[in-house]
């Protein structure tokens, strides 16, 4: 059988911004591949091209040199793309239910299909009941799972979050990485997360990458087989396959900035 088309196909990717002397590289020579199913979590320094690198596949943004696709094409804004950002980035004088429905209607799904749908998007991220209360209704980390539900609306083949945990505390970080872990595994789409924290790129990849210092390119691809199912959150995290893979992790990301270990 042909091998499986890549769901994201990254070759020679390059993104600099202004020109001549004074033209920065951001990102690149990057080549990259993700599947199906894949939960990738990329970490690295600030400005190492983390959240280029998600606009590049995004369609936000389009490559100085080499190509970006998606499916085999070039990457479009709003198709086949769920993003999550760092803020939530919802409507506040709508409701839960009411910033559903405005990206069940982008995403083109019917008048009539969107309340069955609507209540299915709640139900995965645990909001059931609070579909009827405003944004300014509910707490941070109830915001930040309408925007993964919002960004789920389309069913997307490809998932994207830019720190979509950074601004809340740490108890309910963990809590959220908990949820998305459950919610994305055995899932079709594939997933792309940026982050700082090395703890929280292990607890949820199936892969990390580690970006170098501007510009940014691969310095590590690192496959991470801790099981999905099976054993809690705490057990995970306690494991010596966590911390052993942290250790490799956290080197990696010292070795970008000349940091010794």
């Amino acid at each position: 059988m042909p091998p499986e088309q890549p769901l994201v196909e990254i070759n020679e990717a390059v993104r600099s911004y202004g020109r001549g002397a004074g033209a920065i590289t951001a990102l690149g020579s990057l080549d990259l591949r993700l599947h199906r199913g894949e939960f990738v979590v990329i970490v690295g320094p600030s400005g190492s091209g983390k959240s280029t690198l998600l606009r590049l596949v995004s369609g936000f943004e389009h490559t100085t040199s080499g190509t970006v696709a998606l499916d085999g094409r070039p990457p479009v804004p709003g198709r086949d793309v769920g993003v999550v950002f760092q803020q939530p980035r919802l409507f506040p004088w709508r409701t839960v239910n009411g910033n559903l429905d405005a990206a069940l209607r982008w995403a083109g799904v019917r008048r009539q299909d969107r309340p069955a749908r609507r209540a299915e998007l709640l139900e995965r991220v645990g909001l059931a009941e609070v579909g009827d209360r405003h944004v300014w209704e509910i707490s941070g980390g109830q915001q930040q799972r309408v925007a993964i539900a919002r960004a789920l609306a389309g069913r997307p083949s490809l998932l994207l979050l830019d720190e979509p945990f950074a601004a809340l505390d740490a108890l309910t970080r963990e809590r959220l990485q908990e949820d998305l872990r459950s919610l994305t595994d055995g899932a079709e789409q594939g997933a792309v997360f940026v982050t700082h924290s090395v703890d929280e790129a292990v607890f949820l990849a199936t892969r990390v990458i580690v970006l170098s210092d501007r510009p940014g390119q691969v310095t590590l691809d690192l496959p991470v087989p801790l099981p999905r199912t099976g054993c809690s959150a705490d057990e995970l995290r306690g494991s010596a396959e966590f911390a052993r893979l942290r250790g490799e992790v956290s080197t990696a990301v010292r070795d970008t900035l000349n940091i010794p270990v």
